[in-house]
């Protein structure tokens, strides 16, 4: 029998922090007693963030974007890396620029009437999902396969949009949000 706790012998009285008696009640279960204790009903109530639906709605509406640009930055991956594999089968510089160009005409042909309904925000994120897909810039990409006048002639473009082409993908900083969206997209949770 244990101290303080009359006529009860399979019970612990315990002081918890605060220096309140708890009852432990021992109790048995798959042939192993372990104490156990009632807890009251806890009601927890958050303050009202101020501006707290902006918040809400600018990450729904990153979500949409981030949904809707993901599927082409995979595209582009692939693209790139069916035509690497191609270019490798045309030592002859003429042939190779013969097969960007069809590839170019075929992409344009396929994807140009999406990329021009796309908004600006969802062209920044494009920019930035090729760059986490390919390990290159956008820019760096059309100086690879263009030429560096066309990738500045496009970097300039992009900069009157307020856009850069040159923008890295920075999963551990500015783009932890739209790291995290992503992984909810892989998981199949969004």
């Amino acid at each position: 029998m244990l101290p303080g706790v009359a006529g009860q012998d399979t019970s612990i009285v315990k002081r918890d922090t605060m220096g309140r008696y708890h009852l432990l009640n021992m109790v048995t279960r798959n042939g192993e007693s372990l104490p156990e204790i009632e807890l009251e009903e806890a009601v927890i109530k958050g303050k009202k963030v101020k501006g707290g639906r902006y918040y809400v709605w600018r990450y729904d509406r990153l979500v949409y974007n981030v949904k809707k640009v993901y599927p082409y930055s995979i595209v582009i991956r692939d693209m790139l890396d069916e035509v690497n594999r191609n270019l490798a089968n045309y030592p002859d510089e003429k042939k190779r620029k013969e097969y960007l160009k069809k590839v170019e005409k075929d992409a344009f042909r396929d994807y140009e009437d999406d990329m021009r309904r796309m908004s600006i925000t969802q062209g920044r994120i494009l920019i930035k999902l090729v760059d986490r897909e390919t390990q290159n810039t956008s820019y760096e990409l059309i100086k690879q396969y263009r030429s560096g006048v066309t990738a500045t002639f496009w970097q300039g473009i992009a900069r009157v949009f307020g856009t850069n082409l040159k923008d890295k993908y920075d999963p551990d900083g500015e783009d932890f949000m739209i790291e995290l969206i992503i992984y909810e997209i892989e998981m199949g949770r969004l």
